[in-house]
């Protein structure tokens, strides 16, 4: 017998557990009850051993085959299972003979649930409701456990606020349509709910620790620290919190505070590579270069195949103008994340910053391959263009690159650049026109490739509107 598996302290349920499983390894057939398996069945469900429970539900058929009890458990660990379709064939039997039962239906609408049937989980659910006033309670229960498990937030909502109605001071309906509103990304809703959960639950860490994820996807970067500083006031170990503090914090550019965050999680999770990490960089705002690299290379070694350490130590040494580290570890982060735009566009401004040009829009090229919005990216490569006296080379093959891509407006930008200093304004004006169209903060980051002193009337005309 696996002693694990008894966690119960009730010895009736113990001693028919046990000797369910003396059979199992005997290899032997004992006769139980009804209620005997109904205990069996249960407890593996509640163990969440559903194989074991399959097995139970079984032998219980053949011993009672015509048990509703057991065929609605069968039913149940079939749904854990994910066999809904044998589980619909055993609740079709159930409706002919127990139709006015409302777990059949609860179950049956679990099955359609699985199969996509929208319809038929409402139907069967709402059918369930109107059995029997008498649990209803309970049997709005049963519909947001199995839409929780459904993963159909949308679908659970009319039912909690039901929950809601009839059960006023229960707090954890409150927090549960808090939860779905979060996962339906009804943000505003969902913040409402929590706040409305934490007026009757103040110390409750882990709506606090939600709540501040909800601040900061809102933007509300003050609100959330504020809440993860009520989760840790709750709870000093919820280390998440502490970590989500410290990202917050670096991304208002409160380095200070941020690094002392990380370095506290650090107590918590010495070997965090991420943590690490975000407190090289840290130190590296704060212009302590040698703990940057200190943690950097902590964090490499921790996990080589992280990149943004890589990235990190990258641009630590892009900082300190020592070329080869600097190069070899961007080189290094691309390698691990290919698909990183900013990654290559570093890697370009470096190879550009020790005068390797080809290198620099080959990287750039790759940057803005991977993403063709990249603003900056494409600034450069007109700052680029510009100071090498390439604009004449480079009309033709943006050009190209234009009919490949379709309109993109940093393109378009770089192209009126290149036009403006060979001295074609018409073509200047047309590119910069389409440009200004599409971009929406106009002209603003591009102004410094159009130098004034090169402008026509037409062109000063068009920026100044579309600064």
């Amino acid at each position: 017998m696996e002693e694990d598996k008894i966690g119960y302290q009730d010895e009736e349920v113990f001693g028919i557990v046990e000797r369910y499983e003396q059979m199992r390894k005997n290899n032997e057939n004992y006769f139980f009850d009804v209620s005997e398996f109904e205990t069996i069945i249960d407890y593996y469900l509640e163990q969440n051993d559903v194989a074991f429970a399959y097995e139970a539900t079984e032998t219980a058929s053949c011993q009672h085959p015509n048990s509703v009890s057991l065929d609605l458990r069968k039913a149940k660990v079939l749904i854990d299972k994910g066999r809904a379709v044998e589980a619909l064939s055993v609740i079709k039997r159930l409706e002919s003979i127990e139709s006015g039962n409302y777990e059949v239906y609860l179950i049956k609408g679990a099955a359609l649930g699985m199969m996509g049937d929208i319809q038929g989980i409402s139907k069967n659910f709402d059918y369930a409701l109107s059995l029997d006033r008498s649990e209803e309670i309970n049997i709005l229960l049963g519909i947001t456990s199995i839409l929780y498990n459904l993963n159909h937030f949308k679908l659970i909502i009319p039912y909690l606020e039901r929950l809601n109605l009839l059960e006023p001071g229960y707090s954890t309906h409150i927090y549960d349509l808090a939860f779905a509103y979060e996962k339906l990304q009804e943000y505003e809703n969902s913040i409402s709910n929590y706040n409305l959960f934490l007026a009757k639950v103040p110390f409750s860490d882990s709506a606090w620790y939600n709540l501040g994820i909800l601040y900061n996807k809102t933007g509300q970067a003050d609100k959330a620290i504020e809440a993860y500083d009520f989760a840790l006031a709750v709870n000093p170990d919820n280390f998440f919190a502490l970590f989500n503090k410290g990202n917050i914090l670096s991304n208002e550019e409160r380095y200070e505070d941020a690094l002392t965050a990380y370095l506290e999680y650090l107590n918590f999770e010495e070997e965090s590579s991420e943590a690490l990490t975000y407190a090289a960089e840290c130190y590296e705002k704060l212009g302590n270069h040698e703990n940057a690299v200190k943690y950097y290379l902590n964090a490499i070694d921790i996990d080589p195949d992280f990149s943004e350490p890589w990235f990190g130590l990258g641009m630590t040494y892009l900082n300190d103008n020592i070329r080869d580290k600097c190069l070899n570890h961007f080189n290094k982060a691309v390698k691990l994340a290919p698909d990183n735009p900013e990654y290559w566009y570093c890697l370009g401004k470096a190879y550009y910053r020790f005068k390797e040009v080809k290198k620099a829009v080959r990287s750039f090229m790759v940057a803005i391959k991977i993403d063709p919005f990249y603003d900056v990216v494409w600034n450069d490569i007109g700052h680029l263009v510009i100071s090498e006296g390439l604009y004449f080379r480079v009309s033709s093959i943006m050009e190209k690159a234009l009919r490949i891509t379709g309109d993109v407006h940093g393109l378009r930008f770089v192209l009126a650049a290149s036009y403006l200093y060979s001295g074609d304004n018409d073509k200047s004006y047309f590119h910069l026109s389409k440009a200004v169209e599409m971009a929406e903060k106009g002209a603003k980051e591009f102004i410094d490739l159009f130098p004034e002193h090169l402008l026509n009337d037409e062109l000063k005309i068009l920026l100044t509107e579309n600064i």
